[in-house]
């Protein structure tokens, strides 16, 4: 407040604010559901290079996450040349044990996946999240296969990207792989009933204001279905 203004900035890193509380609604999550929840460490949307003070934030969340109840975690760093930052994640781990982690699809982004994946193999990640560095997991289902035989076990390739009751058995039949992410959501309308169809919060991209993304239960049920009946 300054001489009769006042001046809102809305932030979405740790450049823009280098203070922001932390919500607990893993704790909430965790009074709902029996099955084991995974929270992605990540503080902003963009590249995987981060800054020391967007390191912090991670660090303070895995600790946020750990006392909640977190049953694993998901992150990914990498170096400006398109390397996994070993460093870094090796920081990370060790704040984060002894819950699983998972190296999310910051591997798509990487310079050399089969350096990468031995990078990871010996930090210790439980499993891999890659759309076999395509546009998607069926796209990218040769280097997939190539991730799975190289890994001989050592680590999970978690094929994801893209993955619907269309293509999921060709992902796993033609991989071989045991796991695999979706989304599974279907479009839900809002319940408002009175709209403002003049104004759109945020970028004109960003989802329809008065239209909902939810995992769609009838999807899922398909997609486990599915894989069942594959592996």
């Amino acid at each position: 407040m300054a001489e009769g203004f006042l001046m809102e900035v809305c932030v979405d890193s740790v450049e823009s604010a280098v203070n922001a509380e932390r919500g607990g609604l893993l704790q909430v999550v965790k009074q709902y559901v029996k099955i084991p929840v995974y929270v992605m460490i990540r503080p902003r949307g963009g590249d995987f290079l981060y800054s020391d003070q967007e390191v912090e934030v991670m660090k303070k969340d895995i600790e946020l996450m750990k006392s909640h109840g977190a049953d694993g975690l998901v992150l990914g760093a990498l170096t400006e040349d398109g390397r996994v930052d070993a460093e870094l994640c090796m920081e990370l781990l060790a704040a984060a044990r002894p819950l699983p982690v998972t190296f999310h699809r910051a591997f798509d982004m990487v310079h050399d996946p089969v350096v990468a994946l031995e990078t990871l193999v010996s930090l210790g990640f439980q499993r891999v999240l890659t759309s076999g560095c395509d546009t998607s997991a069926l796209e990218g289902l040769p280097l997939i296969k190539r991730l799975i035989d190289q890994a001989k076990g050592r680590i999970a390739i978690m094929p994801g990207g893209g993955i619907t009751e269309r293509n999921l058995q060709r992902i796993l039949e033609g991989s071989g792989a045991q796991e695999f992410h979706c989304s599974a959501r279907s479009s839900k309308d809002s319940a408002m009933k009175f709209r403002n169809t003049c104004v759109t919060m945020g970028a004109s991209f960003s989802a329809p204001e008065y239209g909902l993304k939810v995992a769609d239960v009838s999807k899922v049920r398909t997609l486990n279905a599915i894989a069942r009946n594959t592996l």
